[in-house]
């Protein structure tokens, strides 16, 4: 009797999650038909709308999904997936995606790259539709003006490549990974090798074009100063969908100067870490070196690990002048000529790529890349951190295994312009910017949980030697450890607790702006800027 109780049971509960999925299907399916009508009314009758259309029954959809989806950590068949991916032919569309999943009352996220570390671009805990820009990628370069408009949808490494087709003494400060996408890293902040010299992306960005709430396009004059300053720092994404940048490219020299020098505990790193403190921000404006430190094994024995410290350099200028300048400022490193790579500026960002020298400048198009699990944080120093603390930090870092820092300097530009200027509110006072790094590539919840472990271990261990009240984060750097929002009735006071961190003096303005273009809320996502209480 038992037997045949729980056979029935079975039967009953089979039954029940096929209606579940039957209806959800069905649901499914008049979500998108609904969805799907009100793109045809607000689209032009000659566009096939449907061919930008992907649902979860669409053989296409898997892959228009997976590809700009750079994190393995969100790339699992429990990972929450959109009901629609729309992805724009023309500017027209996007406008019609804005008015339609608001007419559904659907959640909208926007894609450029998929860069996003915590993947709140294609992510989300409630049903959602992702906005997939990468057909939206046109780049227009006028050297006569050193302007160029680039749709959200282009990468770095087209945006480079277009450059230089045109010239090879015109540049942009913008980032060194080329399949990072342009409307994602812009809005962010966008900072590379030049910014020493010439300041991050957005202070090289003199127009914009976005859709608003109201699925209008607007310009710089149209969307006002207020938006238009909102956009270079503060994420575009919780304001509407960036549509394109308008940007001002900067003078290049014919030749530039590269290097990468690596040296053990064994070899002093510990006394040229800490004088690359007192230099790196103070040091010639043309000259950037980055600091890669990372726990490794000890040549010729495999059981014993020590750190390597990698001084990976850009310099605006010819090897000669480098020298001199190094010789001078930091001869610590004690840099040779030998150590020295003189390239055009589009071989520098191949070399500063990992592409060979020599490669050819069209691998920039390429937009597959590896994908690994991975984690980031990031922190800002402001006091160089003593030789004490250092040895202490590389016993640290040896305990814990993998995870590794990179330290970025600023100065120069950086700290000549405001905090206030743009939404970026980390100039002056900040002598670099700590990223945080673990990449693995073993499956399952125990290898995440050792590696989050580690790296989350490794911040706390920073606290005493980092920026304080608040402890601020760079929002490019997304870490949803800092908090995270479900825009409920404490959305102001849950968007503060990041918002202060990423945005410092700056957020209460971001706010201000929020709820004056955005009452609603439309534009929301887990660390999105919330609007004023009501």
């Amino acid at each position: 009797m038992k037997k045949q109780k729980s056979s029935h049971l079975s039967l009953l509960s089979l039954l029940f999650l096929f209606l579940q999925s039957s209806l959800s299907l069905v649901s499914s399916d008049s979500v998108y038909e609904t969805f799907l009508q009100c793109l045809s009314t607000h689209t032009d009758p000659s566009d096939d709308i449907s061919s930008i259309v992907y649902t979860q029954s669409n053989s296409s959809y898997s892959n228009v999904l997976q590809f700009y989806i750079r994190n393995r950590r969100f790339n699992s068949s429990s990972t929450p997936k959109p009901v629609i991916i729309v992805t724009p032919l023309h500017e027209s569309h996007v406008q019609a995606a804005v008015i339609c999943s608001k007419n559904i009352g659907m959640q909208l996220k926007i894609r450029s790259g998929g860069h996003d570390y915590e993947g709140i671009s294609y992510v989300s805990d409630v049903p959602f539709i992702i906005l997939d820009m990468f057909n939206l990628r046109s780049i227009s370069i006028d050297i006569q003006s050193e302007t160029g408009w680039v749709q959200a949808g282009a990468t770095l490494g087209e945006l480079y490549y277009r450059i230089a087709e045109k010239s090879r003494l015109h540049g942009f400060p913008a980032g060194v990974c080329p399949t990072v996408g342009v409307g994602g890293h812009l809005s962010g902040g966008g900072y590379g090798y030049m910014l020493r010299k010439y300041g991050l992306s957005i202070d090289n960005v003199v127009d914009a074009q976005i859709v608003d709430v109201s699925g209008r396009i607007l310009d710089r004059e149209s969307m006002g100063e207020d938006l238009f300053w909102a956009i270079r720092g503060g994420g575009g994404a919780s304001f509407g969908v960036i549509l394109s940048y308008k940007i001002k490219l900067v003078r290049v020299p014919e030749i530039v100067t590269v290097f990468r020098i690596e040296k053990t505990l064994a070899q002093n790193a510990t006394e040229i870490v800490y004088q690359w403190q007192n230099v790196a921000d103070k040091i010639d404006n043309d000259l950037f070196i980055r600091l890669l430190l990372q726990p490794i094994a000890v040549k010729g024995n495999a059981t014993k690990k020590t750190i390597r410290a990698s001084f990976i350099c850009m310099f605006l200028g010819d090897s000669e002048r480098l020298l001199s300048v190094l010789n001078r400022g930091f001869p610590e490193l004690g840099l040779q000529k030998k150590d020295c790579i003189e390239v055009s500026w589009i071989d520098s960002m191949l070399y500063w790529s990992n592409f060979d020298i020599g490669s050819a400048p069209e691998v920039l198009l390429n937009r597959t890349s590896s994908v690994n699990f991975l984690k980031r944080k990031s922190d800002y120093v402001q006091k160089p951190i003593p030789k004490a603390g250092l040895e202490w930090l590389w016993k640290r870092m040896i305990e814990l295994g993998k995870t590794g820092l990179v330290f970025n300097p600023y100065g120069g530009k950086m700290s000549e312009i405001p905090a206030t200027q743009t939404a970026f509110p980390h100039r002056a006072g900040n002598i670099y910017k700590i990223q945080y790094s673990v990449n693995w590539s073993e499956e399952g919840s125990a290898a995440e949980e050792d590696y989050m472990n580690q790296i989350r271990r490794l911040y706390s261990y920073m606290t005493p030697f980092v920026s304080k009240s608040p402890r601020a984060s760079f929002l490019n750097y997304r870490d949803l450890d800092i908090g995270v929002n479900q825009h409920g009735k404490t959305s102001y006071d849950k968007g503060r607790v990041y918002g202060s961190k990423y945005f410092m003096g700056n957020f209460d303005r971001l706010v201000k702006v929020k709820t004056t273009v955005d009452p609603s809320n439309f534009f929301r996502n887990e660390q999105s800027i919330p609007t004023l209480p009501s």
